[in-house]
């Protein structure tokens, strides 16, 4: 009883691991701590919004080296940072949810996921950015926000 249940546990970090939503680009690195395997490294990486032209994020994390991190297989630390902007005329390829996880990236091979989550702000017609990561069993409350104002004269549709 107790194997099947980790067993579901097991399949269903694999499929949100295989869900991960837009691809990062990565637009520069340093290293962090030197390791003749592989340096640590802080990544800085650029997600452009799937629902929304013109705004791109760039979040910047650490990246575990060493021959583990060259698998796949070594734990990133939990933090990050996030700088979201308008990079271009702002246009919504359909309604956005109130909230919605609009990327995720896996820190580890199963259990730990980055996300980044957009909220609408009707009040000031802003889109809100939130980064945090999450395990199966225990995330970490360490976050980061940021926002997009939209120009004025354009309504952010919501569902």
């Amino acid at each position: 009883m107790k194997s099947n249940r980790i067993r579901a546990i097991v399949a269903a970090a694999a499929c949100v691991a295989a869900a991960s939503g837009a691809q990062a680009e990565e637009i520069g690195s340093v290293s962090t701590n030197f390791r003749v395997t592989g340096s640590d490294k802080v990544v800085i990486e650029a997600y452009d919004d799937p629902q929304v032209d013109g705004v791109t994020c760039y979040v910047s994390r650490a990246r575990t080296g060493g021959i583990k991190g060259q698998l796949g297989m070594a734990e990133d630390p939990p933090e990050a940072s996030i700088a979201c902007r308008q990079v271009g005329t702002i246009a919504f390829k359909a309604p956005l949810k109130q909230q919605d996880n609009v990327f995720s990236e896996r820190m580890s091979i199963l259990f730990k996921t980055l996300h980044v989550v957009r909220a609408v702000d009707r009040k000031r017609n802003t889109l809100v950015y939130l980064t945090y990561s999450d395990r199966i069993v225990s995330g970490s409350p360490q976050n980061s926000v940021t926002a997009v104002p939209v120009p004025a004269g354009t309504a952010i549709p919501v569902k």
